[in-house]
């Protein structure tokens, strides 16, 4: 297994967090697109939630720099995408970083490869944006990564997970050279065990980087079903496909219940675990995805102020 040396575990930072933490602060991810059918995100989200833009290929970045001012004035956080491989070249880089920074106060980011088979230019990795020193200068204080539980076909091409573990390994050491900010933002995954076991392996291998855990919020099984298969999930899909198979349960939504209530128990179980946060991919819409977590997080407080009476 893969260890990260001496001299970086000196300075690695331990996350923080606790079960209620896991489930009441929570982020959120939009599209300029999906984010347009919202007219007043104050209507909706809890105060400070973060607000993650996708950066969809194609998209302008006019498009998505006037979504994050729109969501930054009505008072929330912002923290847009940038894929890597979707960035032709370092004066590309700035403008964008500047454009987030001057125009929507932007001060946070996620770094990604990104989906495009190729690079569009110099650019092939996130932690190759990390280490142009951009971000630093233009004020950004938070930079998150991604995290694949399930592995990366974008990275591993071949299978296994050599290369994903490498490039993790690589952005630990960044974090122990700097002063950001950073978490893993996860893909979502539809059964705890393939996040919980893999945090157990990263943290083996040295990595103290606090896990925001990704899941679907609820959708059609037929709609998760396609998410899923593109965005590379694993094993953990099985789950679904066997819900596919059950007549009785075919025509019912979705609901990331299953997959939470084990998180929160395996976090009550081991408090020093990497898991921080929750991190919802709206795939079956913001409001529908944004009431399931009001509800269940008011209901996980209920019983956690029963439990201490």
């Amino acid at each position: 297994m893969m260890q990260l040396p001496n001299s970086v575990h000196s300075h690695l930072r331990e996350p923080k967090g606790s079960v209620s933490t896991l489930m009441e602060q929570w982020s959120i991810e939009v599209t300029p697109r999906t984010a347009a059918k919202i007219d007043d995100f104050r209507a909706i989200l809890p105060k400070g939630t973060r607000v993650y833009i996708a950066h969809i290929g194609g998209t302008p970045i006019e498009d998505m720099v006037m979504t994050a001012r729109r969501i930054h004035e009505q008072g929330f956080p912002v923290m847009p995408h940038f894929p890597a491989r979707s960035i032709p070249n370092a004066a590309t880089l700035e403008d964008w970083i500047f454009r987030y920074r001057e125009e929507a106060d932007v001060k946070q980011a996620l770094l990604l490869g990104g989906n495009n088979a190729k690079p569009d230019g110099a650019f092939e990795s996130a932690i190759q944006l990390m280490e142009t020193g951009l971000f630093d200068r233009h004020g950004f204080n938070r930079l998150h990564i991604a995290g694949h539980p399930e592995g990366s076909r974008d990275i591993d091409k071949q299978g296994g997970t050599t290369n994903v573990d490498s490039a993790l390994a690589s952005k630990q050491d960044f974090a122990s050279r700097t002063d950001a900010e950073m978490a893993i933002v996860t893909q979502f995954a539809f059964e705890a065990s393939a996040v919980t076991n893999w945090a157990e392996r990263i943290r083996d291998m040295g990595v103290t980087i606090p896990v925001h855990v990704g899941i679907a919020g609820p959708a059609k099984l037929k709609t998760l079903i396609q998410y899923a298969a593109t965005c590379g999930v694993g094993a953990s899909l099985q789950v679904l496909k066997k819900r596919a198979f059950d007549v009785t349960r075919l025509l019912m939504p979705y609901e990331p219940t299953d997959v939470v209530r084990d998180l929160l128990e395996y976090k009550s179980k081991n408090p020093d675990s990497l898991l921080e946060q929750l991190h919802v991919f709206p795939l079956g819409g913001i409001p529908a995805a944004v009431e399931w977590m009001k509800q269940h997080s008011a209901e996980n407080e209920r019983q956690r102020a029963g439990s201490l009476r």
